[in-house]
């Protein structure tokens, strides 16, 4: 085990180092969002997506684009849009529910871990390591608050995460543009078989499944920023939040 001080000081240097390369995969990714992109059939293209049937379009707002980011803008530009809508809703989904998680003290137990990290009571005299050169523990994680875990990350797990997320990125990418898939999201990923109902994708049931999910997915989205400005600035969010 390592002293207080010097863990605390990975934690810092671990924390920092892993904010440098958010910041650079924010500006990689602002730059791919702005690159020049084919503006064919813009104003068609622009009015079918301004059709109230369109999913994503909800009442009382309507189409609603205060901001013109859609003025101009051709088919596939709005379909790269609706698909990036779609990615950051299901991403915002997920974290909500581990954000809740975390704040709750509900754990998973370690697969063939201590018997003592079971999924309320997550401490262990047995502790396992999350990391060894950082010093942290499952049970360190299971304790602290959510900004506070994932600062506690070591850079190993971070290169993880962003290797899968990457690996994911491309296969998504195959199947929605190499493959040209004319349904924003559908990357051929449905072991429930939620697109296997009748009708296909154009039926009433699995319009509105979609609705929803665009739906939550705003929401969802909505609720993590409000959720994490609150963690980092206390006060911040004056209802109550988990």
């Amino acid at each position: 085990f390592f002293p207080r001080s010097r863990r605390q000081l990975g934690a810092i240097q671990i924390s920092v180092l892993t904010m440098k390369i958010a910041a650079l995969l924010s500006l990689i990714g602002s730059a791919a969002a702005f690159a020049p992109v084919s503006q064919t059939k813009t104003a068609s293209a622009l009015a079918g997506w301004k059709d109230e049937t369109v999913v994503g379009i909800t009442a009382p707002m309507g189409y609603f684009d205060p901001l013109g980011l859609s003025n101009g803008k051709s088919d596939d530009t709005m379909a790269l849009y609706r698909e990036a809508e779609l990615k950051h809703g299901r991403v915002a989904m997920v974290a909500t529910i581990g954000f809740m998680t975390q704040k709750l003290g509900v754990h998973f137990p370690l697969y063939l871990g201590p018997s003592g990290s079971n999924a309320f009571s997550p401490a262990s005299s047995d502790a396992w390591f999350l990391s060894k050169s950082a010093g942290v523990t499952f049970s360190d994680i299971a304790a602290a608050a959510p900004l506070d875990a994932v600062k506690m990350v070591p850079v190993a797990g971070w290169l993880q995460i962003f290797f899968v997320a990457g690996w994911f990125e491309s296969i998504a990418f195959q199947r929605q543009w190499n493959e040209e898939n004319d349904i924003p999201g559908d990357y051929g990923y449905d072991p429930l078989g939620f697109t296997k109902r009748e009708g296909g994708w154009e039926s009433e049931e699995l319009t509105s499944l979609r609705m929803k999910e665009i739906k939550n997915g705003r929401v969802a989205m909505m609720t993590i920023a409000a959720w994490a400005s609150n963690e980092a600035i206390p006060g911040a969010l004056p209802v109550w939040h988990p």
